[in-house]
């Protein structure tokens, strides 16, 4: 028996929040979500639909939006975006149970409708219909819905018909994979083909999803590994996830980055590095974690282009702040050169339970007991009355973004 699986977006989220915010009509408002007070090479994150309507991109650098008059700037507040996505969530749970639901991104999640169906005794449609309204009625928020017989088509639906009008709904059968589906072109119009795929792909002769369709899957198979088998099974409309089987990393990890505003000295790249590792080495203890393999990033200044990527595994998995940083610094030290900075990312992976302690014989004060005592009371102080609480003092420097970073989600103001 076929299933019946929708995705609902919220169109022009951001945007659409602010405008809502400010009591304007999102469809005749041009206001975009930027922060004014970066430079013109900020992303935009969101257009309003009157603006989009008027061929401006969702996403772009603000030196490319055209001039337009009484153009708004709102700053973002993912803080507000947040707590509207969980408000959204929260409407969809009166009408479907926790496990039928699957949250893609902040602004857009999966439905498993078949088992409501004759509960509501209603069509997929219908239900659409009816969690539609009951958002829009609650949030004032527009959404756009793709419903099909899988993930995948119902995702394909949603972006490349959906859209166009109201009431932002488009519904696909098996019978669309050759009607519509197989029409779609360039590749990467499709979900789950990049750039990348799209680029040897037509390499290959093949431009659309139905040329890609009737192309030998062991040739696919040949050329790309498992992912060409998945690439041809797509074309095809087959997508055999199941939307209830939740997933579960083998290996998990945690990582931080930052792209800064400005050049930074390889010496001033330290203390970025060092505030990032005391962020990073605290969410580690919380999630009573030990890590034994570091990870290091730089992006190079603008000018210079390039930078380094590099990962050291350590003798034994720890929490401390102090040991991992050294040996951060370390990679950091043996490749930044005379390089200016422009971005840094750190990662902690190999993770382990935090529960036991391996006993290091070479290491004097390896269980330092009063080390660790500080720790979680400095800890315990950050997480009750914020990160601010407790700083270095080098978080008073001018190049230290600290402060900046905790009032921040996403790279963005809260």
């Amino acid at each position: 028996m076929d299933r019946s699986i929708a995705v609902i977006d919220m169109k022009a989220f951001y945007a659409f929040v602010e405008c809502i915010e400010r009591k304007l009509n999102p469809f005749t408002t041009p206001l975009v979500v930027c922060d004014p007070t970066r430079g013109e090479g900020t992303i935009v994150l969101s257009v309003s639909p009157f603006l989009k309507d008027q061929g401006v991109p969702s996403r772009c650098r603000r030196r490319e939006l055209p001039p337009i008059e009484g153009l708004i700037f709102a700053q973002p507040r993912m803080g507000l975006y947040v707590k509207k996505s969980a408000e959204i969530i929260n409407i969809v749970l009166d009408y479907i149970g926790e496990d039928d639901i699957h949250i893609y991104s902040i602004d857009e999640f999966f439905v498993n409708l078949g088992p409501y169906l004759k509960a509501y005794n209603c069509t997929p449609y219908q239900l659409v219909r009816k969690l539609q309204k009951a958002i829009t009625e609650k949030t004032g928020l527009i959404t756009t819905a793709g419903i099909s017989y899988n993930m995948l088509m119902a995702k394909v639906a949603l972006d490349t018909d959906a859209k166009k009008r109201a009431p932002y709904i488009a519904q696909w059968t098996k019978a669309d994979v050759k009607n519509k589906l197989w029409k779609i072109t360039p590749l990467t119009k499709m979900w789950g083909i990049s750039f990348g795929y799209e680029t040897k792909l037509n390499a290959m002769g093949i431009e659309t999803v139905g040329q890609l369709a009737n192309t030998d899957k062991n040739l696919l198979k040949a050329k790309f590994g498992i992912m060409g088998e998945q690439l041809w099974e797509h074309a095809n409309g087959i997508d055999n996830t199941n939307l209830r089987d939740k997933y579960i990393p083998q290996d998990t990890s945690f990582s931080i980055g930052q792209v800064l505003f400005k050049d930074y000295s390889p010496e001033e790249g330290k203390l970025i590095l060092k505030e990032m590792n005391d962020d990073l080495a605290m969410r580690l203890r919380e999630h009573n974690k030990t890590t034994k393999r570091l990870g290091v990033a730089i992006r190079y200044t603008y000018s210079e282009g390039g930078g380094f990527a590099h990962q050291v595994t350590l003798d034994y998995p720890t929490d401390d702040t102090d040991k991992i940083y050294e040996d951060l610094l370390k990679i950091y030290e043996k490749y930044i050169g005379n390089h200016k900075v422009r971005a840094v990312y750190i990662s902690y992976s190999q993770l382990e339970s935090g529960e036991y302690e391996q006993l290091n014989l070479f290491e004097v004060g390896h269980t330092d007991e009063t080390k660790k005592e500080m720790t979680k009371t400095i800890d315990s102080l950050k997480r009750k009355y914020g990160k601010d609480t407790i700083l270095r003092a080098s978080s008073l420097l001018e190049e230290s973004t600290a402060k900046e970073r905790h009032n921040q989600i996403g790279g963005h103001h809260k």
